[in-house]
């Protein structure tokens, strides 16, 4: 395997030199379940409490806690604990430096981000569950945008670039090669192990596709709907979606999307990132409030 060279190029998740360009967003928090095949979403709570910067919400495996990015110094972003039982919030990073998307690695004894350094190069670290000890996972990619872990040894990650690409890490041998470009930025672990799911521009729009692991094999699944940039499993057949005031689902073998819910009328807009827990018990939703 080759070793990957790229390109530093300004980042799309932002940077603390450009923390006023961050949009406004805010988390939300709804019951969620699978009903005769279709996913049925309870009422939205906002659970950030913040005005300003929130994203990418990522559950713990134990389903008990969220994390999620949020800017609440005006200054760079740092990650956060939310309980799901009682709502409270917990700083877990303070530091010099942004972080962003919070993953829980497999061990369960750490969780990675995407880390905008000093010189603004954003690179894939690691911190303890409490937020101490932070560590590069990566020592030369960059820049790195988006991270999804295969296993405890595997990784692939959004390397920002012309266009940017899929790459394939090993921690213990730090060698990367790159799997596909001109990818789009949402990577999920496929909820029956052995792979992950990518989005790739095919003409003018983004088709879904897996990728088995070890063997590499991709899939091609569907067609992104208008206005979406990012996913969520359900299980291993449901796929969800956001576009708009709207979450939509796909079934697999289904030629098209279907509406799950409109939520224009709670307020709700630019719906973005999506995260179900690992009990299947709560969707939490990036989305623009109505003031």
């Amino acid at each position: 395997m080759r070793r990957v060279t790229t390109l530093v190029l300004t980042a799309v998740i932002g940077s603390a030199a450009g923390a006023q360009q961050r949009p406004s967003s805010e988390i939300f928090l709804a019951p969620f379940s699978i009903e005769n095949g279709a996913p049925v979403i309870g009422n939205p709570v906002n659970v950030s409490a913040h005005h300003g910067y929130n994203n990418q919400p990522s559950f713990t495996p134990d389903s008990r806690a969220m994390l999620f990015t949020s800017d609440r110094d005006g200054g760079q972003t740092d990650i956060y604990r939310l309980d799901v039982s009682t709502h409270s919030i917990a700083r877990l990073t303070s530091t010099a430096e942004s972080e962003y998307s919070a993953t829980v690695m497999p061990d369960r004894r750490r969780f990675s981000v995407i880390r905008v350094e000093p010189d603004q190069i954003q690179r894939l670290w690691s911190f303890a569950m409490d937020g101490s000890d932070p560590k590069p996972v990566i020592n030369d990619l960059k820049p790195v945008g988006y991270q999804a872990w295969i296993d405890g040894d595997n990784v692939v990650t959004f390397v920002l670039g012309s266009p940017n690409a899929l790459v394939h890490t090993s921690v213990e041998s730090q060698r990367s090669d790159t799997l596909a470009r001109d990818i789009g930025r949402s990577l999920l672990p496929l909820p029956q192990k052995g792979g992950f799911s990518f989005t790739q521009r095919v003409d003018s729009s983004f088709i879904v596709k897996t990728m088995g692991w070890p063997s590499r094999k991709t899939h091609d699944l569907v067609a992104m709907p208008k206005g979406a940039q990012d996913l969520v499993w359900a299980n291993r057949d449901i796929l969800l979606t956001a576009a708009g005031t709207k979450l939509l689902y796909w079934i697999t073998g289904a030629k098209d999307w279907a509406v799950a819910g409109d939520y224009a009328g709670a307020g709700l807009s630019d719906m973005s990132r999506l995260a179900i827990s690992p009990d299947g018990k709560w969707i939490a939703i990036v989305a623009v409030a109505k003031p």
